[in-house]
């Protein structure tokens, strides 16, 4: 709900809003109308999984051994939900240890296989989202179809996620302008307009 408020939602108004807030532990999908949550759900994937998975990538595929917070840098520097068009994409030089023979090693990585590393922390959060969609009332779902899925936290700044997602449910689907801050700045809307925004506070 705060990160909806945040990223400017009409969430008071009788219409369907759905957010999909992806944060460092969870994806937190939802579907708001009237000051209420109609549908939530909480996927454990976020960008902890996304960092979890290219360490996994690279130690399978390169025998090498690198830390989550180099996994973390990769993704943001090169991340994408999917594969570049034009082959290989962007090119990028890590660091780690070779697993063989215990010793720091070099090696350049292409945005195709991160985009491979990523591909399943991306279809869960895709398949979170088609859930919520299935749960959504027609009413509801007729409103989404206009305005589409809106994306905050720091996950949604993952290269095309908007995208997939809008490929996988042929729905609009848009970044939130401060997807980061969100949470914060809709929990700091909620207490400045704490008379219009009470309802919400109040299940």
């Amino acid at each position: 709900m705060a990160a909806a408020i945040g990223a400017g939602l009409p969430v008071t108004e009788p219409t369907g809003s759905m957010v999909v807030d992806i944060g460092g532990g969870t994806t937190e999908v939802a579907v708001l109308s009237l000051g209420g949550m109609v549908y939530a759900r909480s996927i454990r994937v976020g960008g902890d999984k996304m960092d979890e998975a290219i360490v996994s990538y690279i130690r399978r595929n390169f025998n090498l051994l690198v830390g989550e917070s180099s996994a973390e840098r990769i993704k943001k520097e090169i991340g994408t939900a999917c594969a570049p068009e034009d082959g290989e994409g962007r090119m990028m030089e890590i660091k780690g240890r070779d697993l063989m023979n215990g010793v720091p090693k070099e090696l350049v990585i292409s945005q195709r296989q991160i985009a491979e590393a990523l591909a399943e922390p991306v279809s869960a959060i895709i398949e979170g989202v088609k859930t919520a969609l299935e749960h959504t009332a027609p009413e509801l779902a007729a409103d989404i179809v206009d305005k589409g899925v809106v994306l905050t936290g720091g996950g949604a700044l993952l290269g095309n996620l908007d995208f997939v997602l809008r490929h996988a449910t042929g729905l609009p689907a848009s970044i939130a302008d401060d997807p980061l801050s969100c949470v914060a700045l809709g929990t700091g809307r909620c207490l400045e307009e704490m008379k219009t925004l009470k309802d919400v506070l109040i299940t």
